[in-house]
C-alpha cells in the first residue's frame, strides 16, 4: 500500500463523485437506522458497478463512482447504482433521498455505524459525529503530480461559492427553516480542521505541513482534514467537499461537469500563480452562498470586484465553455447555465414543497424521495 505521502498520479481531469444519502421510514419520513441491512444485500448483488458504503452514522450510506472521463458515463453508472438501490432498499421498505440535511429528524436519535474510523472520531469529538448526520456531493478530479493538485486545490477554492450555491439543498434543520441555502456546512465548520488548505505551493511544502500535524499528534491521516477541498494522494486527485447532496442525479452529474471543466481552465494557464487573498475572503464568499444561495455576493480575490455569486458564475460557464466542448460536455453545462439564469437552488425546491404541503416538512422529505428515484 503506498504511503499517504505519495501522491499516486492519475488521468488528468478524470471524475469521480461520492454521494452521502438519506434512508427514511415511509411511515413518518424520519431517518431510519437501515444501512446495514441495505448494505448486506447490495454485497450480494453481481451487477453493482461502483461502490456503496457505510457513513458515520445508521441512517447514511455513501454512493461511490468508478472512474470516468466525463460526465455523461458518469450519470449512467449512477443511474445503474440507483436502481440496484432502490431495488433492495424496497425489499427492506426503506426509501432513499438527496439533500444537505433530513429536514427535522433529532441528531441525538442518530447511532454511530460501528466501525474503527467511525468509532475513533466519536471518541475525538463527542456529540459532533452524531451532528454530523448532513449528507454531501464529493467532486474528484484526476491531477497528474502532488504540484498540479496543490495548484488545483488553491485555484479551485477560489469558486467554492459557486459549488455552494449550485448544490444547495439544505434549508431546514431539526424541524426549523434556517434562512439558509446551505445550512449543512455550519455542523462541518464545526469540526477544529474544517476550513482550507494551508498556502503551501507545492506537493513537497504540504507533506512538510503534514508531517509536523501528524508529529504533534493532531491528525493520524488525510482523512482528518475536513477541508473544502482537499488532495487525495491515494486516487490522484482533488476533491471539492463543499456540495449539499443535490435532489437528482442529473445535478450531481452536472455539478462534476462544472468542475471537470473548470480544472481544464485553470490548468490551461499554469502561470496563474495562486494568490493569498484567495483565502482573506474565502470565508465572506462561502458564508454568502451558504445563506443566499445564487443571490450571494462574491469578492474577486485579484480585482476586488463585487457581484452576485449567480453573475459569477454564468461568466466563469462563458470562459470554461471551449473546455467543456473539448470534454464533450457542451450540453451538460448550457443545462447548468438554464439552472443558474432561472435563479431557484433546490433548496428552494424544498421550500416551495413545504408551501404546497401546507407546512408538512414529512410531506417535504417524501417529495425528495420522490425527486431522487425519478
Amino acid at each position: 500500500m503506498a504511503s499517504e505521502e505519495q501522491f499516486t498520479a492519475s488521468a488528468p481531469l478524470s471524475l469521480g463523485v461520492e454521494l452521502e444519502l438519506q434512508l427514511v421510514k415511509p411511515h413518518g419520513w424520519d431517518l431510519t437506522r437501515g444501512a446495514a441491512d441495505l448494505l448486506g444485500r447490495l454485497e450480494k448483488r453481481k451487477d453493482l458497478t461502483g461502490a456503496v458504503k457505510p457513513e458515520i452514522t445508521e441512517s447514511m450510506i455513501e454512493l461511490n463512482s468508478s472512474v470516468h472521463g466525463g460526465s455523461e458515463s458518469l450519470l449512467g453508472e449512477l443511474r445503474n447504482m440507483r436502481s440496484a438501490l432502490l431495488e433492495e432498499a424496497g425489499m427492506l421498505n426503506l426509501r432513499i433521498c438527496g439533500g444537505g440535511a433530513h429536514p427535522f429528524h433529532d441528531w441525538a436519535d442518530r447511532r454511530i455505524y460501528p466501525n474503527e474510523r467511525f468509532n475513533a472520531v466519536v471518541e475525538r469529538y463527542g456529540y459532533l459525529a452524531k451532528q454530523f448526520t448532513v449528507f454531501g456531493q464529493h467532486i474528484h478530479v484526476g491531477c497528474e503530480s502532488g504540484d498540479t493538485a496543490i495548484f488545483l486545490t488553491h485555484m479551485m477554492t477560489r469558486y467554492v461559492p459557486h459549488f455552494i450555491a449550485l448544490s444547495a439543498s439544505s434549508p431546514f434543520y431539526q424541524g426549523e427553516d434556517t434562512s439558509f441555502h446551505s445550512s449543512r456546512l455550519t455542523a462541518v465548520n464545526a469540526f477544529p480542521l474544517a476550513g482550507h488548505i494551508p498556502f503551501v505551493l507545492d506537493w513537497a511544502e504540504f507533506i512538510e505541513y503534514y508531517s509536523k500535524m501528524k508529529d504533534f499528534g493532531i491528525v493520524a491521516s488525510m482523512k482528518d482534514f475536513y477541508w473544502d477541498i482537499r488532495p487525495k494522494p491515494e486516487y490522484g486527485t482533488i476533491e471539492v467537499r463543499v456540495c449539499d447532496t443535490p435532489l437528482t442525479l442529473r445535478r450531481a452529474a452536472l455539478l462534476a461537469a462544472y468542475a471537470q471543466a473548470l480544472a481544464a481552465r485553470l490548468l490551461d494557464d499554469l502561470s496563474q500563480v495562486p494568490v493569498r487573498a484567495i483565502y482573506l475572503v474565502n470565508s465572506f464568499n462561502r458564508f454568502e452562498a451558504s445563506r443566499f444561495g445564487f443571490a450571494g455576493k462574491l469578492i474577486d480575490p485579484r480585482s476586488g470586484a463585487k457581484r452576485t455569486i449567480a453573475e459569477d458564475i454564468l461568466a466563469t460557464i462563458v470562459e470554461i465553455g471551449p473546455f467543456a466542448t473539448k470534454l464533450g460536455s457542451g450540453p451538460p453545462l448550457a443545462e447548468l447555465e438554464a439552472l443558474v439564469r432561472g435563479g431557484k437552488t433546490d433548496s428552494d425546491w424544498l421550500r416551495a414543497r413545504r408551501a404546497a404541503a401546507g407546512g408538512s416538512l414529512a410531506d417535504v422529505v417524501r417529495s425528495a424521495c420522490q425527486e431522487w428515484a425519478d
